[in-house]
């Protein structure tokens, strides 16, 4: 068997190769002439997979290592026979973790507090469930706009698109990109939807870049229906807006779905794929693993004041990309390609919280060292919390 591989999937060299003859190539080198004889593809989002790729070729199995497959021509490969995978909720714990340290980075910016704000989650597929969870968890309230759930499960839970737009504070996207169909998502964030925006909202886009329009979007900003603009997806990228670019206060090179963990999740996924697609074993997949962080141990006694969002933004602060892609905004692809990859919350221990701060820090996601017996005696009697004003 021959596998074909994006040579940036992360942990994957090795793995592989004791059940495959494994050939490794940058994305401008996924040509037909060196596809023609894989078996499978192990692919990202920049790697195009059409019909001119792959017609004539004997490959039988893509599969990719994102939560999209935008990047996939569906079409041709149903045509053609060729089985194509995508990897589910594989980054989604990691975007979540990037929309909430956003929204922290303009509370404390703004001197505000994100405890009572109303945020509309508008997709709430993998992504979309693990925003509600830490949303929900830090103290916000949630609209929840799905209308293929809707459909399927009943209205019950769910708002229209014109309520997010009404009530939300904060909306935030995470659909699939589709461009036809019933429940069609390119510029969803269009006209018609800024034009409804009350709240001088805060807009995020981690999704894909078309999934708003950024004429729409540019003047939304300009006549004050959005205040806040915290952007990681761009139309035409890598050659994105460069006002639109101006006018974020968070801007990012699509790289909101690239935490450590994340990258592991999507590469084991392919792994498997394989295995389950030939009827093979990869002995070595258990190696697939993200290494660990650089300061696990995170001391809350290093902050004088906001202490559980100063512990937030030591695992992973946008500011650090945002000020790379704002000084060379031409290097958009480099910096997604040479990005160093956060770790998410679990692989952090947090160490001289508060009672109350331990149980919202532990439903976020990170680990929790207590260092008494009646300190952890406080904790396990703390049957709720609610977080006080911690953004002041």
């Amino acid at each position: 068997m021959k596998i074909v591989a994006d040579n940036t999937v992360p942990y994957l060299k090795g793995i592989a190769e004791p059940i495959a003859e494994v050939k490794y190539l940058t994305s401008k080198e996924f040509t037909p002439e060196n596809v023609k004889d894989a078996d499978a593809l192990i692919v990202r989002s920049i790697d195009k997979c059409t019909r001119e790729l792959l017609e004539g070729s004997r490959v039988k199995l893509i599969t990719s290592a994102t939560i999209g497959f935008d990047h996939i021509d569906i079409r041709y490969c149903d045509e053609a026979g060729i089985t194509w995978k995508n990897s589910p909720g594989c980054n989604a714990v990691s975007v979540a973790q990037y929309v909430l340290a956003g929204l922290i980075t303009i509370a404390l910016r703004k001197g505000e507090t994100l405890q009572g704000k109303t945020i509309g989650i508008v997709g709430v597929g993998h992504v979309g469930k693990e925003v509600e969870k830490l949303c929900s968890a830090y103290g916000m309230n949630v609209l929840r706009n799905d209308p293929p759930r809707a459909e399927t499960e009943g209205e019950d839970g769910f708002v229209s698109l014109e309520t997010i737009a009404e009530q939300a504070d904060i909306v935030t996207f995470h659909t699939p990109l589709t461009k036809e169909g019933r429940f069609a998502t390119r510029h969803l964030a269009g006209e018609d939807f800024c034009g409804k925006l009350q709240r001088k909202t805060w807009f995020i886009n981690t999704c894909r870049g078309a999934i708003h329009d950024t004429e729409a979007l540019l003047r939304a900003r300009k006549e004050g229906k959005i205040s806040e603009l915290i952007l990681d997806c761009w139309e035409n990228e890598p050659d994105i807006n460069r006002e639109l670019l101006a006018m974020a206060a968070i801007a990012t090179p699509h790289i909101a779905g690239f935490s450590a963990d994340g990258k592991a999740n999507g590469t084991r996924t392919c792994l498997e794929n394989i295995e389950k697609f030939f009827h093979v074993k990869i002995d070595k997949i258990g190696e697939v693993v993200p290494p660990a962080p650089e300061t696990p141990v995170i001391d809350l006694d290093r902050f004088t004041g906001n202490r559980i969002e100063q512990a937030i933004l030591a695992s992973f602060n946008p500011l650090v990309a945002d000020r790379a892609l704002r000084e060379n905004p031409d290097r958009f692809e480099w910096f997604r390609a040479n990005y160093h990859h956060p770790r998410e919350y679990q692989a952090y221990t947090i160490v001289h919280a508060t009672p109350e701060e331990a149980v919202l820090l532990q439903r976020l996601g990170f680990r929790i060292r207590l260092h008494n017996t009646n300190q952890t005696e406080r904790w396990q009697k703390t049957n709720s919390f609610r977080p006080a004003s911690a953004i002041s």
